[in-house]
């Protein structure tokens, strides 16, 4: 798959994901997914509807393969959770209870906090029809909420965990801005380099009566350098860019402007373009 590069640390910590009743097997293959994309990989299933391990799960996993093939698979929530020191609950809907509700970010950074002190955590997801029951949210020590639409806020289960898998990641980087590449290292266009560039594009563009009226080309030729050197080019995008215009310049229009000959009636040109027509 693009993107994934077995020669390459894979990263395999962090909170267990719970998936109390999920019903299809593509959703959770799509989890299995959106966990191993962010370093997650202990996935957990509370009585799957339709049973594991599950085919469908494994295609829609896209080569997750060791998500999958760790899971975990209990009859209840309780069961599920007893080997944990502290469980965040994700919810849209407000609940009436004594609980906390955090943030993603607040709460992925508690997690990156209780992982480093060798605690062992969970978050738990609930159906895809209707969530988590009260009494499920019951058993969690906190409730976590993602910041949506309110007049919209259903997530599919996948794009749930992604969230929060994501923020789970970002709770472990020293630079929060950093990227995993760069840009290639490119040496900055001279002076000298810029200066060519601007003679050959202005005697390509003087040569096709492009500078006219006579009375502005001063004008117009400090326009189009100050257009030109605004970018701040790398040697090789001056290098680019006069192959462009050496290209064009080779291939002229087949009538300069304002030149094509007129056609008779019949459409034909008085042109012999075709070669020199012998006797019939």
């Amino acid at each position: 798959m693009a993107g994934t590069n077995s020669e390459r640390e894979l990263l395999t910590e962090g909170p267990a994901i719970i998936l109390v009743e999920p019903q299809l097997g593509e959703n959770i293959g799509m989890v299995a997914r959106a966990m191993a994309n962010f370093g997650l990989s202990e996935l957990r299933l509370v009585n799957p509807r339709d049973g594991w391990p599950s085919e469908k799960a494994q295609a829609a996993a896209a080569k997750a393969d060791h998500v999958i093939e760790a899971t975990r698979v209990f009859d209840t929530l309780e069961e599920a959770v007893a080997d944990l020191n502290f469980v965040y609950a994700t919810t849209a809907r407000q609940r009436d209870g004594f609980k906390e509700v955090r943030a993603p970010v607040t709460a992925a950074a508690t997690l990156r906090q209780r992982f480093n002190a060798g605690e062992r955590t969970g978050i738990l997801f609930g159906r895809e029809r209707w969530g988590l029951t009260n009494e499920e949210v019951a058993l969690a020590d906190e409730i976590v909420t993602f910041p949506v639409n309110p007049a919209f806020a259903s997530l599919n289960i996948a794009q749930a965990v992604l969230l929060m898998s994501y923020e789970w990641m970002k709770s472990g980087m020293d630079d929060i801005a950093a990227t995993p590449f760069q840009a290639v290292d490119q040496r900055p266009a001279t002076k000298e380099q810029l200066f060519g560039f601007f003679e050959q594009i202005e005697e390509a563009l003087d040569s096709r009566h492009y500078f006219h009226p006579p009375t502005k080309v001063p004008k117009m030729i400090d326009n189009l350098r100050a257009v030109l050197s605004r970018p701040g080019f790398t040697e090789p995008e001056i290098s680019v860019l006069r192959g462009v215009i050496s290209s064009l310049d080779g291939f002229q229009r087949r009538w300069p402007k304002g030149r094509k000959p007129k056609t008779d009636e019949a459409g034909h040109d008085g042109g012999n373009e075709g070669g020199d027509k012998g006797d019939a």
